[in-house]
């Protein structure tokens, strides 16, 4: 059963044939009604936005149609937007703001095509959508209902799904920024004049999602944030950084510690990425998971890896480290490495099982050993696997340095204002990434 119902007119002009959408959406609302006569769900009325002299008369008369229908009524809206990107996406927000995912469309036949096109680039799918053809075309002339979805596939030219993509990054473009400034936090321990890096906040982007909000820049099928809104987010930070987005790549996350060497056969799913090219910029994700980055201003490579309890234990860090090594000829007293925000050991536990190992590896890793969800340090464990493999101590750079002002590696579950957390927010959580590049 549908939660929220969208009744799609855009293509239809009102300032012609008025009376006939008036005769439309009277029919359309009477059916709805009928059959949800139990519960009502929400009814979303999508209309092209007109030029400002005829908008209050056309709006009007479509709520002068919904004020016949007293289920209806107090759950209708109709939303007026320039361009179907624009009208799809402010429905969103208010499904989103209802946390409503099971949505009817109920269209001209002709428009079908193009609008999957559009659920496919704004939804996810925590989303279901069902179609419904309400009996004309987009000019309006009447059709016989179809009862029955229709078998053949249609499908758009690719002239015409370039420009619905282009519709939508210009309307995402047009969007102001949420929480404040996009703010980047920069290491003194990477040297500046060979690579560009930094650490992402959750501030400056378009993400409206609360736990999301604003600069989420990983998209799932879990989450309700499209890769519209990721891929606008990272243009945004592409721009301030002064990186290509179209040349970006960011760990395939497995919570293990495979590293992929840019230039070989990527694999499906790796937590490490290494290279020397300077046209690139990898990066690793983290929502309490740390994001690493490497750099070796010798040899002018670099690495970035995501390293979550289990990729701790299974080494991540020291795996990137030696691929540095193996593929570039790096020494190992030459690497730097930058441990970015990350869930400390004041909010993060695991079950005694789990804790056992990081236990094993130094006492100091784990407080109360003794109760069933000890506390873990997985900053530290992951400097002892670094320092064990070869990377000097003064390279490496987490919350150890008193110097507050010098430090990235602030607790993710602490800071809601400043940064994403898994342990904090639950399943829809954000995300914030770690980069790194070598300037030309």
């Amino acid at each position: 059963m549908a939660e929220a119902i969208l009744i799609d007119l855009f293509s239809l002009q009102m300032n012609s044939q008025t009376n006939d959408i008036q005769k439309l959406l009277f029919s359309t609302l009477e059916r709805i009604e009928k059959r949800f006569s139990a519960s009502a769900p929400f009814v979303y009325i999508m209309c092209c936005q007109t030029p400002r002299s005829e908008r209050s008369s056309e709006q009007d008369s479509l709520l002068k149609v919904i004020s016949s229908f007293q289920i209806l009524k107090k759950g209708t809206e109709v939303v007026c937007k320039t361009s179907t990107a624009a009208a799809l996406y402010t429905i969103k927000q208010k499904l989103d703001e209802k946390d409503l995912s099971i949505i009817k469309i109920i269209l001209p036949v002709q428009r079908k095509a193009l609008m999957e096109v559009f659920v496919d680039h704004l939804f996810t799918a925590v989303y279901q959508f069902h179609f419904e053809d309400f009996g004309v075309d987009c000019e309006g002339n009447n059709l016989q209902q179809i009862a029955e979805p229709q078998n053949d596939i249609q499908t758009l030219p690719a002239h015409e799904m370039e420009l619905i993509r282009s519709e939508i990054q210009t309307y995402l473009e047009s969007l102001p920024d949420l929480k404040g400034k996009l703010t980047i936090l920069k290491s003194s321990l990477v040297p500046g004049h060979i690579f560009l890096h930094g650490f992402t906040t959750r501030t400056g982007g378009i993400s409206y999602i609360p736990t999301l909000s604003s600069f989420n820049l990983f998209s799932s099928s879990k989450r309700r944030d499209p890769k519209a809104v990721v891929k606008e987010n990272l243009r945004r930070l592409a721009n301030a950084a002064g990186f290509d987005p179209e040349t970006f790549h960011s760990v395939k996350v497995n919570h293990a510690s495979d590293v992929w060497i840019m230039g070989k056969p990527q694999p499906d799913s790796y937590d490490g990425i290494v290279t020397n090219q300077k046209d690139v910029t990898i990066a690793a994700p983290g929502a309490d998971c740390i994001p690493v980055l490497f750099a070796d201003p010798v040899k002018k490579a670099c690495g970035a890896a995501h390293s979550g309890w289990q990729g701790t234990l299974l080494g991540v860090a020291m795996a990137t480290v030696n691929a540095m090594i193996t593929e570039y000829g790096c020494d190992v007293k030459d690497i730097l490495v930058v441990l970015g925000p990350s869930v400390g050991p004041c909010c993060f536990t695991l079950p005694r099982e789990s804790a056992k190992e990081f236990y094993n590896l130094d006492p100091k890793c784990v407080r109360q050993f003794e109760s069933p969800t000890p506390y873990i340090d997985i900053r530290r464990a992951t400097r002892i696997l670094l320092e064990t493999g070869g990377i000097l101590p003064q390279n490496i750079q987490d919350d150890s340095i008193t110097d507050q002002n010098q430090s990235l590696t602030f607790c993710t579950a602490c800071h809601p204002d400043t940064f994403y957390s898994h342990v904090r927010d639950g399943t829809n959580f954000g995300t914030q990434i770690g980069f790194i590049s070598i300037r030309d």
